[in-house]
């Protein structure tokens, strides 16, 4: 009974958010290619062409499957992601659009996909709540429209912003936050100083600044934020990226997506 109710739920969960996978592509800057057709679902943001290319879905960050890692689990609701991804696209011709680097280090494409009827895979996604904005300083195409999904879906709780094991960490909470080494986490705080130490920009969000938790950005990526401190200090922000250990527990930021301003439009360029 069990198993037969879990599935009428994830049936009723992809006809009630079917309209929003009619996202349409937004007019952010992307590089039309070639069509092809999906054969297969590697899980919720990976897919197989029928030419044996894999696509990673950039842009974004699906639950994982642990797919024959050893010591790795399989996320809350990685099934589930794969199974909307795969109503969506299995056996359909996706169109391949570009905005940054192509191949990753694994040899799989890096591309935006929309189907014949113009519906953005990436943005339906977001807007399911199946997945999580995920971005890379080469790769920066339609992340604010990314993010703009991701927001509703997550005020409406919708699947992975239900679950406990999604929820946004608070800044003010180190050691909570040192439970989540080496893993990719949305964090929120007010930052309490920003200091430039040796060209390296230090977002500080508590008073000790050896044990609370610090978003840097390094000289090399510095260029693209703000040069006036003042837009950090006291602002409220979400930052996204994964939580390291130095000095507290630390996100280095590479790019302006990775940082939300909460009470007022984003101030890096």
């Amino acid at each position: 009974m069990k198993q037969i109710a879990g599935k009428l739920l994830w049936v009723f969960v992809l006809c009630t958010f079917a309209p929003m996978s009619a996202a349409a592509l937004p007019a952010c800057d992307l590089e039309r290619s070639e069509t092809s057709r999906v054969v297969s679902i590697v899980d919720g943001d990976t897919v197989v062409l029928q030419d044996g290319r894999e696509v990673r879905l950039v842009g974004l960050q699906a639950p994982k499957l642990a797919l024959g890692r050893r010591n790795f689990t399989d996320w809350p609701l990685a099934a589930e992601a794969r199974e909307v991804l795969a109503a969506l696209v299995k056996n359909e011709d996706v169109h391949l659009s570009y905005g940054g680097r192509r191949e990753d280090r694994y040899g799989r494409q890096l591309a935006h996909l929309y189907l014949a009827d113009g519906r953005w895979v990436q943005g339906a996604m977001i807007a399911k709540g199946m997945a999580r904005v995920y971005s890379f300083p080469d790769n920066r195409s339609c992340v604010a429209e990314l993010l703009g999904l991701e927001g509703r879906a997550r005020d409406a709780r919708r699947a992975i912003w239900g679950d406990p094991y999604y929820a946004v960490l608070q800044a003010d909470q180190p050691t909570n936050l040192l439970a989540h080494i080496d893993s990719f986490q949305l964090v929120e705080g007010i930052v309490q100083g920003a200091a430039l130490v040796r060209g390296r920009l230090y977002l500080n969000f508590g008073d000790d600044w050896r044990e609370d938790f610090t978003v840097t950005i390094a000289p090399k990526h510095r260029r693209h934020f703000s040069e006036d401190l003042e837009v950090y200090r006291d602002a409220r922000i979400r930052v996204r990226g994964w939580i390291k250990s130095y000095n507290g527990p630390e996100i280095v930021v590479t790019h302006p997506e990775q940082i939300e301003f909460l009470d007022g439009p984003g101030r890096a360029s």
